[in-house]
C-alpha cells in the first residue's frame, strides 16, 4: 500500500508526530490509537477511507515517533490537549474521529469538550474497564491509591525497555499478544512499532511509563456529564471476546445524546484488526448515514 507522509507539531513543548494520507480537499478523519500502540496501526482503515477523507493519525505522546514525557505522569487530559493542539494547528475542524481504547477515551473527552468540532465519532472500546472495576479502584482510600501509584512508578523506573535479539522475535511477541492478528498485520505493526538499538537488538517505541494510571482524575459523574455534551452521532464498538463490558447493558450508553452500540463477534480488544472487513462495513454505513 502507498504510505502516508510524516509531520511534526508541538504541544506543551513536546515534539509530536503524525501521519497524513493526503486528499487535502476532503473532510478530515482523525484516527487516534490506543495505549502502547502507534499511528501506523490504522494503515488498513486509512487505506480503506483515504479516497473519501483527508486522513490524519497522530502518535500520542510517549508512543510511536512522538517524544516521551520528562517525568513519569501520562494524564489523559494532556492527551486531549495534544489532540486539540493538532487540530488547531492544522486547522482541520470540524472533524470525524475514530479512536481505539485509550484513543477512544480521548476522542470521547475531546468531543465532550468541543461538541461543535466533531461531526461523527466512532469509539472502539473507548470507555475503559467495566464500571465495577473502576469503582473498586476509585473507592480505595486516597492514601492507598497514591501509595500504589508511587510503587508503580518506582517499579517502572527500574524497568529497562525489553530488547529482542531480532525483529522476528519481536514479531512473535506481537502475535502472542493478539492471536487474532494475521502474519502480515503482525509483521507490519512490529516493523512500525519498534526501533533498532545500537547493539542491533529491537525494542518497542513506547515509553514504559505509559503503563501507569494517574491516582486522580475525572470521576464517574463528571465523565458522564462530558459524554452528555457530545451532540454528534456516536458509534460505540466492542468485541465480544474482549474484557470490556457492553456499554448498553452496563448503562453507560444512556449518557449519550445519540449513540449506537455494536458488538462484533469473534473480536477481542483490537476489533479493527480482528474483524477488519466487518468493522469497515459497519463504520462505512455509520459514516454514510
Amino acid at each position: 500500500m502507498e504510505g502516508p507522509t510524516s509531520h511534526i507539531y508541538f504541544s506543551q513543548r513536546l515534539r509530536l508526530h503524525y501521519v497524513d494520507w493526503g486528499n487535502e480537499d476532503a473532510p478530515t478523519l482523525l484516527l487516534i490509537h490506543g495505549g502502547r500502540d502507534h499511528c501506523r496501526n490504522w494503515d488498513w482503515v486509512a487505506e480503506a477511507l483515504k479516497d473519501d477523507y483527508h486522513v490524519i493519525a497522530p502518535d500520542l505522546r510517549g508512543h510511536g515517533d512522538s517524544a516521551w514525557m520528562v517525568g513519569g505522569s501520562y494524564n489523559q487530559i494532556d492527551y486531549v490537549y495534544d489532540i486539540a493542539q493538532l487540530l488547531r494547528q492544522t486547522t482541520r475542524t470540524p472533524v470525524t474521529i475514530i479512536g481505539h481504547s485509550l484513543g477512544g477515551s480521548i476522542s470521547l473527552q475531546y468531543a465532550g469538550l468541543y461538541p461543535e468540532m466533531v461531526t461523527k465519532l466512532v469509539a472502539i472500546e473507548g470507555m475503559g474497564p467495566p464500571p465495577e472495576f473502576i469503582k473498586e479502584r476509585i473507592d480505595q482510600p486516597i492514601a492507598d491509591r497514591l501509595h500504589l501509584w508511587v510503587e508503580d512508578l518506582r517499579k517502572l523506573s527500574g524497568r529497562m525497555p525489553r530488547r529482542y535479539p531480532s525483529l522476528e522475535e519481536a514479531y512473535e511477541r506481537m502475535q502472542t499478544e493478539n492471536p487474532h492478528l494475521t502474519e502480515t498485520r503482525a509483521r507490519h505493526l512490529t516493523i512500525h512499532g519498534s526501533n533498532q538499538n545500537e547493539d542491533g537488538t529491537y525494542s518497542w517505541k513506547f515509553d514504559n511509563y505509559v503503563r501507569t494510571f494517574p491516582p486522580i482524575g475525572i470521576d464517574f459523574e463528571q465523565q458522564y456529564k462530558l459524554w452528555e455534551r457530545i451532540s454528534c452521532p456516536t458509534l460505540l464498538v466492542r468485541g465480544t471476546e474482549s474484557w470490556a463490558s457492553d456499554p448498553e447493558k452496563d448503562g453507560r450508553a444512556a449518557h449519550f445524546q445519540n449513540a449506537k452500540v455494536v458488538n462484533i463477534r469473534k473480536a477481542g480488544h483490537w476489533v479493527h484488526h480482528d474483524q477488519l472487513d466487518r468493522f469497515m462495513k459497519i463504520t462505512r454505513d455509520f459514516l454514510a448515514d
